[in-house]
């Protein structure tokens, strides 16, 4: 299994993607960022059930950095309870995850 998560926030603007994927990228935390979107986005927030356009922030990180991320997405998010979830690689070429590794140790 590898030590790499990929890691999906959901935010409000293109902005607050690249902000976020750079803070990350700058501190190390994450190797690499992919932003998609803007995609529809349906939810249920104070009761009501809402609809936005999102952008899809993706991040390729070690799982040892996975408190540090939430910490900082916490910080830079402007939602109240920002979508941030992860997912362990269990499948990763080896020159990938040394790559990987290599570009978030500090």
């Amino acid at each position: 299994m590898s030590k790499l998560l990929l890691i999906r926030i959901t935010c409000p603007s293109r902005r607050v993607a690249e902000d976020i994927a750079d803070a990350a990228l700058e501190g190390r935390l994450a190797a690499c960022a992919n932003l998609e979107g803007p995609v529809t986005s349906s939810y249920r927030w104070k009761g009501v059930i809402e609809q936005s356009f999102e952008f899809i922030l993706w991040l390729k990180a070690p799982e040892a950095n996975w408190a540090k991320i939430d910490d900082m997405v916490q910080r830079l998010h402007p939602y109240d309870v920002p979508a941030i979830v992860a997912m362990p690689l269990t499948h990763v070429s080896s020159a990938y995850e040394a790559w990987a590794i290599e570009n978030t140790e500090s």
